[in-house]
């Protein structure tokens, strides 16, 4: 895909500064992008990145035109810019191109127009493809699922009965949407399990990691609302809730019935216990536990930062004295008020 310096600004809009018939076919790096390809400047402190790039065009920020010589386009967001630039001429490949003689369709499964899906995918009855929906290789989609416009499924996923998934969204290898969530009685040592009888609904424009599973609800739905982004090998219990704009990084683990509010930003490895709740516009980050709820907006953290091994040591030692030197603590602060008083009436 090739577009002119012109058409890519009137596309993202931005402002091209230079020959707006300029051929572009790919986005690059500054350090390695070449001729017909556009990089991108996010960070001034890059700019020293800008003198030597054999780049066709930069999309930058007004600040750091002057420090360019060549074709440009001229945004406020230049990474914003190149996301979108990028999208345009993205060249992956499709899931899959056409029906593969070796799926297998349910006959009253419903295939819209342009659907593909790719060799021994299983599609099951009632299951609803909308149109452009791309099914990649050993895919499988469960009972009565349904998946919306142009959403993008790629190899080795399932996606169980009772699914829902909204239009344009991604789903990477290996994603489990719809399994059973993690529900058991125990009797007497036994393991007595609670079918989980309530499904998963997924909005619009949601993108989901490779590797991650998403369970269904227990009894009512596991929901994740529009727009949500989650990373790679992501746990998210029955009846976790996420709602819409917010962003998960890899290996986080939501325990159930965990809700997450708008536009809040979790990162990597982090574990949310069951049962709470996470105020809209909250950053949690990474290697995070959240034992309470959060209820007011802000930037949360509680991963230790690494020390060297001696230092550790030391440390873990005396964390375990900390309920000790709390009590002594609490002792002598009392003794010292006993004394003030005493001083006090002395007086």
């Amino acid at each position: 895909m090739t577009y002119s310096l012109a058409k890519l600004a009137e596309l993202v809009g931005a402002r091209f500064v230079g020959d707006g018939d300029l051929a572009i076919s790919r986005v690059a790096t500054l350090e390695h992008a070449t001729e017909g390809q556009v990089a991108f400047l996010a960070n001034s402190k890059y700019r020293k990145h800008l003198e030597d790039s054999k780049a066709s065009a930069v999309i930058l920020s007004e600040a750091d035109l002057p420090y360019w010589q060549g074709a440009a386009l001229v945004m406020k967001n230049p990474y914003l810019g190149f996301a979108k630039v990028a999208q345009l001429l993205d060249s992956t490949p499709a899931p899959a191109e056409g029906i593969h003689s070796t799926a297998v369709i349910a006959p009253d499964a419903i295939i819209g127009e342009g659907v593909a899906i790719g060799p021994y995918s299983v599609i099951e009855s009632g299951v609803v493809l909308d149109s452009g929906v791309k099914v990649g290789p050993h895919c499988f989609i469960g009972k009565n699922s349904r998946i919306g416009e142009g959403s993008l499924i790629w190899s080795n996923v399932a996606i169980y009965h009772g699914v829902s998934l909204g239009a344009f969204c991604k789903v990477h290898a290996n994603a489990v949407i719809g399994a059973d969530g993690f529900g058991y009685a125990n009797d007497k040592g036994k393991w007595e399990p609670i079918p989980q009888t309530g499904g998963v609904r997924i909005g619009s424009h949601v993108e989901i990691g490779a590797g991650t599973t998403i369970d269904r609800g227990a009894l009512d739905d596991t929901v994740i609302e529009d727009n949500v982004i989650i990373d790679n090998q992501v746990q998210i219990a029955h009846n976790v809730h996420i709602g819409t704009g917010s962003a998960v990084a890899g290996t986080t683990v939501f325990a159930g019935s965990v809700k997450v509010g708008k536009y809040c930003i979790i990162g990597g490895a982090c574990a949310i216990s069951g049962h709470l709740e996470i105020a809209d516009g909250t950053t949690i980050t990474g290697m995070s536990m959240v034992i309470k709820s959060i209820t007011e907006p802000g930037v949360y953290s509680s991963g230790m930062p690494v020390a060297q091994n001696r230092e550790w040591r030391k440390n873990a030692a005396r964390y375990r004295q900390l309920d000790d030197m709390h009590r002594r603590l609490k002792g002598l602060e009392e003794k010292l008020a006993a004394m003030e008083q005493a001083g006090e009436k002395k007086e």
